[in-house]
């Protein structure tokens, strides 16, 4: 069924592709409709020796990120960054923002997108195996082809579900939200992942992969560190100072992050009066620092045995983060960075003395909770992942 209508998009794009822009725009639906004066111009390529271009989708702005790193740490290197837009993206910060309904049917965009990178970049960081100039009944391989032809270097970039194998997930993490039934998008992200390796040995580029877990399925890969903005995230007080702790959870999808294995134990506690649980959902990127801050306690996932962008931030405004971090995470970020992971590590089963002991040794809990700052800005502040871009 899934795969029926991944067939039925790809067929409807090229149906809308034979119609004029102006016809094409109101066959979208009404969530991908956007006005002409709504596209952004091509990009323009940076007057550097190193002229990286990374597209389409920006994931938790870090696309963003890894192009400022690379022009911070890296010697004559430029970079643009471009994404299509679903809705606000909660706000993360782009270079270039292309509303959805363009990037499927604006032949106009497509060509000037295409015309202006094999122009004038000089490197190509393709992201989620998604075309970088629209087009998405054109297969990824013909985009690439394409741009090697004109000299550009190509390389592959994956942040989490988009290459991470579900069947393979499960059979090593015990709360992995892939297990049997417990989520209905098992299957197509299991074929989605299955088709992005078999491209990754077709096309046989260089592959970049954001977190750590994803080497257990792309061993061959490089990591790519996550970025974070050091400065944005500083917070004044240290935490475990206020009489009644703040735990917060960020349920950014609440299945993978499990959020629904800790509530039941996080408003028992509540109950106690031990702590205050607070969620928040939908908050805009620029406002989450002040909502971190607010908080002593931070709980990230505890399905995947990974950590990501939300951990960071958490990290470097010096709360103490928990969540289950793997054995093999925690190892490979050792060996990669000389520095042990400072996240509390914790399961659905084992959070509640996990949280009661921080609750009651609150200055071990503070020396944890300043372990964090430095470990983003060592690991995680762009110099890192400008070495592995390099």
């Amino acid at each position: 069924m899934i795969r029926a209508k991944a067939a039925m998009r790809k067929f409807a794009a090229r149906l809308l592709r034979l119609l004029p822009e102006s016809v094409g725009r109101l066959a979208l639906p009404a969530s991908q409709s956007y006005r002409p004066e709504d596209v952004p111009p091509p990009p323009v390529a940076p007057p550097t020796t190193v002229r990286l271009y990374i597209a389409p989708v920006n994931w938790a702005g870090q696309a963003f990120r890894w192009g400022r790193a690379a022009e911070r740490f890296l010697p004559s290197v430029g970079a643009v960054t471009t994404a299509y837009r679903v809705g606000t993206e909660f706000g993360h910060p782009v270079d270039l923002s292309v509303p959805v309904g363009a990037y499927v049917v604006s032949k106009r965009w497509q060509k000037a997108q295409r015309d202006a990178v094999v122009a004038g970049f000089s490197h190509v960081l393709v992201e989620a195996a998604r075309n970088p100039f629209g087009r998405i009944d054109e297969p990824l391989e013909r985009q690439v082809a394409d741009l090697r032809r004109h000299g550009v270097q190509v390389a592959l970039l994956f942040h989490g579900s988009d290459i991470r194998l579900p069947s393979a997930h499960a059979a090593r993490e015990h709360d992995s939200p892939f297990a049997s039934g417990l989520w209905r998008g098992t299957a197509a992200l299991q074929r989605e992942a299955e088709e992005h390796l078999a491209l990754t040995r077709r096309l046989g580029l260089e592959v970049f992969v954001s977190t750590l877990d994803l080497l257990e399925d792309v061993p061959d890969a490089t990591w790519l560190p996550l970025v974070v903005d050091t400065a944005r995230w500083g917070a004044r007080e240290p935490p475990l100072k206020r009489a009644i702790p703040v735990v917060l959870h960020v349920p950014s999808k609440s299945v993978m992050k499990g959020s629904e294995l800790v509530e039941p134990t996080m408003r028992r506690l509540e109950s106690e009066g031990l702590l205050e649980y607070r969620v928040l959902a939908g908050v805009a990127a620029q406002d989450m620092p002040a909502e971190i801050a607010k908080s002593d306690i931070v709980l990230d996932q505890f399905r995947l045995g990974s950590y990501g962008v939300a951990a960071c931030e958490a990290l470097a405004a010096g709360r103490v983060v928990v969540g289950h971090v793997s054995n093999q995470v925690r190892k490979f970020t050792l060996e990669r960075t000389g520095r042990s992971l400072p996240i509390v590590e914790a399961t659905a089963r084992t959070l509640e003395s996990v949280v009661r002991d921080l609750v009651a040794d609150r200055a071990a809990a503070r020396v944890i909770g300043a372990k964090g700052p430095e470990f983003v800005r060592e690991v995680h502040d762009g110099r890192l992942a400008a070495e592995a871009l390099a």
